[in-house]
């Protein structure tokens, strides 16, 4: 083989390996949807219509990640609903900074095996939410647990189930405009 073949396959396999790289986490992310996994809760359009006589309780759970100056909590710690029942709880966040601060939360359920039954009607992840200093914000979520969750084997048992969040700092996104500007700027500078 030719130098230059080696260097074809190297190159390609470099690029693949890149590709890869940025298709992993959607194709992770698609994944964990799909099925559940690692307590990824379903994300639906519209409410159970089926409500059984069996309850259960959902604990909730608040974290804030290094370099976020924010308070943040359930309004309520717990709730107990019937299966299928659809329920809007709480979460209260504050800016404690002196400046405008953005947070992006992320979240999971357990025990794992629950997160394919937790279902989310409308809900504050994964959506960038700046705060103005020493404001403060309700965030609500509406969810209900799919009556499915007392067929299997693994899930019939679950009695309680904790949804969990954490706001991690995150720099607000900024116009196409805004960008190209400061570009400009960093360039006159030179």
């Amino acid at each position: 083989m030719g130098n230059g073949v080696i260097v074809a396959i190297c190159c390609s396999f470099v690029i693949g390996m890149v590709g890869m790289a940025y298709a992993a986490v959607p194709l992770y992310e698609m994944f964990c949807k799909v099925t559940g996994y690692g307590g990824t809760t379903q994300r639906v359009e519209q409410a159970s219509d089926v409500i059984l006589d069996r309850k259960i309780k959902v604990r909730f759970d608040a974290n804030v990640g290094p370099g976020l100056p924010w308070s943040f909590e359930p309004v309520q710690r717990e709730v107990e609903l019937k299966i299928g029942e659809t329920v809007q709880i709480l979460y209260k966040a504050r800016n404690n900074a002196s400046t405008p601060t953005t947070g992006q939360a992320t979240f999971n359920v357990t025990p794992q095996a629950a997160g394919a039954y937790f279902n989310k009607v409308q809900c504050f992840c994964f959506t960038e939410t700046t705060l103005k200093p020493g404001e403060e914000l309700e965030m609500p979520v509406v969810f209900f647990v799919d009556p499915a969750i007392v067929e299997p084997v693994e899930t019939k048992g679950i009695h309680t189930i904790t949804l969990s969040y954490t706001f991690y700092p995150h720099e607000a996104s900024k116009p196409v405009a805004s960008a190209a500007d400061k570009t400009a700027d960093d360039a006159n500078k030179l």
